[in-house]
């Protein structure tokens, strides 16, 4: 699964690629730090024009506004030549599993469901893997640029639970960010998501694979009867699935709708108080969004990485699969 990270005849693309995807991330989050500064000093021009009327002239306005734009469009052009790029370097990825699969599959096809590892599985674990990954660099990048301007903003200002303590704000993003991530991380294991997840794709597998052999002229032993049956157990998998989730997505959608009060919360004693300006609570708002959601990525990623759990897991087992055929054979 790996083997475009050390076969000599990928090493250009998967290191240089991958250096390139993680460079343009950093870009973009430089550029979201430009933006959460243009958001305090817009917002502070809105509560000057409001609170004293002509204190500030239409070219002020329209001046920041460009500014914006100018800032947006350079993050949508790197993200759309990253996005692009990207879908390059996920193929070539799949092309370098798919290679070693093709070589072996003389033997790997009679392997049951070894058709929808090596077409289906391949894409989903390498567009799986690299989503995961540049998230989870991104969630760091985020960290490590918006902690300090979170630390700088709420120094002197009054934190519901914490009072004046500077760290107050990131500490409650933490607590807060933790707290939601253990709770879904347990009740997932609790539904047993991840056999779920592996289960319907094993009896999709069989489903699909019964489906291929009627279709032969020769197997005139596949009677209607076994198609329902397999049938059946898909059914039931995907129903059992879809009430699993049920009960996991009511406790994640919950703590995510509650997430939207959360820095509101915190700043209650200085919004109350009137010890920010306007521009200021947006800045902290907005800064206190991006260092909670960079530290609940574990939360957010958790049904990607639920789905990427199941297709490593239905891989590797291919791959014990065509090894233990290869020792069969040396005997």
């Amino acid at each position: 699964m790996f083997r475009f990270f050390t076969t000599r005849k990928w090493l250009f693309w998967s290191w240089l690629g991958s250096a390139a995807i993680l460079s343009s991330l950093w870009v973009q989050v430089q550029i979201d730090v430009e933006i959460n500064e243009w958001f305090g000093e817009f917002y502070d021009l809105i509560q000057k024009a409001l609170g004293e009327p002509n204190s500030i002239t239409i070219e002020e306005y329209w001046s920041s506004l460009f500014s914006f734009m100018s800032l947006a469009a350079i993050y949508v052009a790197i993200s759309v030549l990253v996005s692009y790029f990207t879908a390059h370097f996920l193929f070539r990825w799949r092309t370098s599993m798919v290679e070693w699969y093709h070589s072996v599959y003389h033997r790997a096809r009679k392997i049951e469901g070894a058709s929808q590892r090596v077409q289906e599985d391949t894409i989903k674990f390498t567009r799986i893997m690299e989503g995961l990954g540049t998230s989870f660099i991104e969630a760091i990048m985020v960290l490590v640029q918006f902690v300090p301007i979170l630390l700088g903003l709420s120094i002197g200002i009054p934190i519901f639970f914490f009072g004046d303590w500077e760290f107050g704000l990131v500490t409650g993003a933490l607590l807060w960010s933790i707290g939601g991530t253990i709770f879904l991380i347990v009740l997932g294991w609790l539904l047993r998501l991840v056999g779920i997840e592996y289960d319907l794709q094993k009896k999709e597998a069989a489903y699909r694979k019964i489906l291929v052999i009627a279709e032969d002229d020769d197997a005139q032993n596949v009677r209607p009867k076994t198609i329902e049956e397999i049938f059946l157990d898909v059914r039931s998998i995907h129903f059992l699935s879809y009430l699993r989730y049920l009960y996991f997505n009511i406790g994640r959608v919950a703590y995510l709708q509650a997430n939207v009060l959360s820095a509101y919360i915190f700043l209650a004693p200085a919004i109350v108080a009137g010890v920010v300006t306007l521009g200021v609570m947006q800045q902290i708002i907005r800064a206190f969004g991006r260092v909670e959601g960079s530290m609940q990525y574990l939360l957010r990623a958790w049904p990607t990485i639920i789905e990427l759990l199941s297709v490593y897991k239905r891989l590797r087992e291919f791959e014990l699969q065509i090894s233990d055929e290869y020792a069969e054979i040396a005997k």
